[in-house]
């Protein structure tokens, strides 16, 4: 689960409803945050904590308690003063004999390991000029950092910096993981994220939760289809990729080979006549079929054995390819709508919402990347509003929403939303995946996926996190070409 800064303060309200306390929280916490710390710290080396003027701050104290315990040499620097703490952080603070400094006083010099126990989950504002400043000090120092909580400067629910902030060696997680753990740049500050635990049960931590997920197997592990021994191809299912002109005709055969190596039993690629011959030079285990406009298509779809369709890929932008995608969706087959397909109903995803909402009963996964989804809710009104929401995920959401349709928001911190609110922020998304035709080759996934009758919000999930992985297992000098052949020691991963 990843919880909100709102979420998370229902469930320590809740946890402490139940018969415990703020200020056992706050000691779990800061001893976690200890027992870490000295995990990244010799034996009488020197720490110096960084404690905020809030419940942040107090974990800190704690933790810098049980440090000096433990025999380390602890310096503790306070932004604000002693007498401005309240609740449990002032009672916090009270345990803590070493006395403090502040921020400008702060002797980085001989530091070991800096905990940063300045700002949490209740940061609303861009950090002062006081702590600012201690913040570029401590990356001048280049010193390890354990951050507790977050990275301070880093707001919660979105991941954006708040003026600046503490770049981490590991942030120490408390109670759950928050969206800014994934969501960058707050991604990118976190370093190595861990989870400790501070006393909240698990499950007044999940009914605190509103359908945020970080992206993994276990959300959609036990959804994956598994070919039996007595299956045939066709109890596989029957993926369609949409192709382009002559000039224009490796993006879908990237996609169909995805489609492919993601387990569809049958995959045919819809072309016109032509590019049928630059395409049958090219394939093999994948069909072609011919289809030269919409209507030729829709004949196609008559035969219901064909239940997933990709198209968008190097289609081409205009009218043509929107009159294809009303063939698609009017079909009712599980389709995925990429690249063109999207940027065809650029200003228009009212008319979109209008296609893939009537009478449909196959899921629909959409997969822009922020280019694309910018063109798509470029229109007044609701786009706007929708454009503007505060955070990846917000944005996800709503344009879920507002489609009807599973929406997979591409980029280094994936967001894949549901139109019943649901939404997972993948984790581990790879840098070489920065490359020409990677996301013809996900679109092609999902349908695979799809074909083979998992549910839209788990089979773009699943697509998203086995891309990853494949780009992940062949590293540097990825080409598009590679990730389709990754997908077997993918799959094989996941048995």
């Amino acid at each position: 689960m990843l919880l909100t800064a709102a979420e998370m303060r229902l469930a320590e309200a809740a946890a402490v409803a139940a018969g415990g306390s703020y200020a056992a929280l706050m000691e779990q916490a800061g001893r976690a945050v200890a027992a870490r710390a000295l995990t990244m710290s010799e034996a009488d080396a020197r720490v110096l904590v960084l404690c905020g003027p809030g419940n942040n701050g107090g974990d800190g104290f704690v933790a810098a308690r049980h440090l000096a315990l433990a025999g380390r040499r602890v310096e503790v620097v306070l932004a604000g003063s002693l007498t401005g703490l309240r609740g449990e952080a002032a009672a916090a603070a009270a345990t803590w004999s070493g006395g403090c400094v502040p921020p400008a006083a702060a002797n980085l010099d001989t530091t070991a390991l800096v905990v940063d126990a300045l700002f949490g989950t209740g940061l609303g504002r861009d950090l002062d000029r006081e702590v600012a400043a201690l913040v570029a000090r401590v990356a001048e120092a280049q010193v390890p950092v354990l951050s507790v909580d977050l990275p301070s400067g880093i707001e919660s629910d979105t991941g954006a910096v708040r003026g600046s902030a503490i770049v981490a060696t590991v942030t120490l997680a408390l109670g759950a993981l928050k969206p800014a753990h994934l969501l960058f740049p707050g991604r990118a500050h976190a370093g190595a994220v861990e989870l400790a635990e501070i006393g909240i049960p698990a499950e007044t931590l999940a009914q605190a939760g509103g359908g945020l997920v970080a992206n993994g197997p276990g959300l959609w592990h036990r959804l994956l289809p598994r070919p039996g021994l007595g299956g045939h191809k066709y109890d596989r299912g029957h993926a369609l990729v949409l192709s382009g002109g002559p000039a224009q005709t490796g993006a879908a055969r990237l996609a169909a080979r995805g489609a492919l190596r993601a387990g569809a039993g049958l995959v045919s690629l819809v072309t016109s006549a032509r590019a049928l011959s630059v395409n049958a030079a090219q394939l093999t285990a994948i069909m072609l079929k011919v289809a030269d406009d919409p209507d030729e298509f829709s004949d196609l779809l008559t035969d219901d054995r064909f239940n997933s369709i990709v198209l968008g890929p190097a289609l081409g932008v205009g009218e043509a390819t929107r009159a294809w995608v009303a063939a698609a969706l009017e079909a009712d087959r599980a389709t995925v709508l990429d690249a063109d397909a999207l940027t065809s109903f650029a200003g228009a995803a009212e008319s979109l919402r209008t296609l893939v909402s009537a009478d449909r009963v196959a899921p629909v996964v959409v997969t822009p990347h922020q280019g694309e989804f910018e063109r798509l809710f470029a229109d007044t009104g609701e786009g706007a509003a929708l454009r503007s929401a505060p955070s990846k995920v917000e944005r996800a959401r709503r344009a879920a929403a507002c489609l009807g349709a599973v929406v997979v928001l591409k980029g280094a911190d994936t967001v894949i939303a549901a139109p019943d609110g649901r939404a997972a922020v993948n984790g581990n998304g790879s840098p070489h995946l920065a490359t020409a035709g990677s996301g013809d080759v996900l679109a092609g996934m999902v349908a695979g996926l799809l074909a083979q009758g998992m549910p839209g919000f788990e089979a773009a999930a699943a697509a998203v996190w086995m891309h990853a992985d494949a780009a992940t297992r062949f590293g540097r000098g990825l080409i598009a070409e590679d990730l389709p052949e990754m997908l077997p020691a993918v799959w094989r991963g996941l048995d």
